[in-house]
């Protein structure tokens, strides 16, 4: 698709297969509707599954039983219910298969050829959890597609009020899943005709600089500090600009924004202060994928459980 061809073009047609998981949860709920409103803009093929979790081992060498079935019709059944609840103006196709959450949307977004996984999260308690738990927040980092989180605070779509992304929040820490999720940033920018916000955060003060000792005076220590505030803006501001192409295609000249807030906060005020309509970002991989998921202040989770707007993020 040239330029021109993608200007013309809305959001949602970025994406042309779409997958929901769902719990039967409230939070699950509003992840559909506002995939249901995205595959109605875009002519997108939308499909939604739940997992019945592992085989019990009495059953587990038996190809079926009484049991099993029973659960997997009750399930279909739910199934129905929780879509045809929303009235969708379009076929979804619905999905029960028996396995791990994790390991069975894992499967299907290969299968299928999903280019967009949506899930919605849920914020009860201090420290709120995916809505499918934490194999979902796994899920961020380990899907090998995009994935749109619909947070607990976050505004849904309706057939009444289309999902606009008129502004787009882009933050980048310059890793690989940056780097990744750089690409996709400026695609659905140059579909919606958007303004493409680019944003580095960077720390108040060096964690560790040799040019500052206790010892020194502190006016010494305060010029220090500042002149390394100058050149991390500086350095940051070009890095920006230099990872973009010279051809973005976008409507809007970009906007470069680097602060000095600790993460993620520094996410959530920009896009609250822009009034950011979808905010982009790298999940950055770990060793062990399964043991990140359980980190419950990871800048991910953060953005994702306090922002006003969906979050788009590619693992890295």
């Amino acid at each position: 698709m040239t330029v021109a061809e993608l200007k013309r073009t809305n959001t949602s047609a970025v994406f042309k297969n779409i997958l929901v998981a769902t719990d039967f949860s409230e939070a699950s709920r509003r992840a559909l509707r506002d995939a249901l409103v995205l595959a109605a803009e875009g002519d997108a093929r939308i499909s939604v599954v739940h997992a019945l979790g592992r085989v019990p081992q009495q059953y587990s060498t038996l190809e079926s039983s009484p049991e099993l079935d029973q659960e997997r019709i009750e399930a279909e059944k739910q199934m129905r219910k929780f879509v045809e609840g929303l009235e969708p103006e379009r076929k979804v196709e619905v999905l029960v298969r028996q396995g791990k959450v994790g390991d069975v949307v894992a499967g299907l977004i290969e299968e299928e050829k999903i280019d967009l996984l949506v899930i919605g999260t849920r914020g009860r308690g201090g420290i709120s959890k995916l809505a499918l738990g934490s194999v979902a927040e796994e899920l961020l980092r380990v899907a090998p597609c995009p994935v749109l989180t619909i947070g607990p605070v976050a505004e849904v779509a309706s057939a009444a009020q289309p999902m606009e992304f008129r502004t787009i929040l882009f933050a980048t820490d310059f890793g690989r899943a940056s780097a990744k999720a750089l690409p996709l940033a400026l695609a659905v920018a140059r579909a919606n005709q958007a303004k493409l916000i680019l944003l580095h955060m960077t720390a108040p003060m060096p964690v560790v600089s040799a040019s500052l000792s206790a010892y020194a005076p502190a006016t010494m220590a305060a010029e220090d500090v500042a002149e390394w505030q100058i050149m991390t803006h500086k350095r940051s501001l070009e890095r920006m600009k230099e990872d973009l192409p010279q051809e973005t295609g976008l409507e809007q000249e970009p906007e470069f924004v680097v602060g000095t807030e600790f993460l993620p906060e520094g996410i959530l005020t920009a896009a609250a202060e822009r009034k950011v309509d979808l905010i982009v970002m790298g999940a950055n991989r770990s060793a062990s994928p399964r043991a990140a998921a359980h980190i419950p202040w990871s800048v991910v989770h953060e953005v994702v459980r306090g922002a006003a707007c969906p979050v788009l993020t590619v693992a890295g």
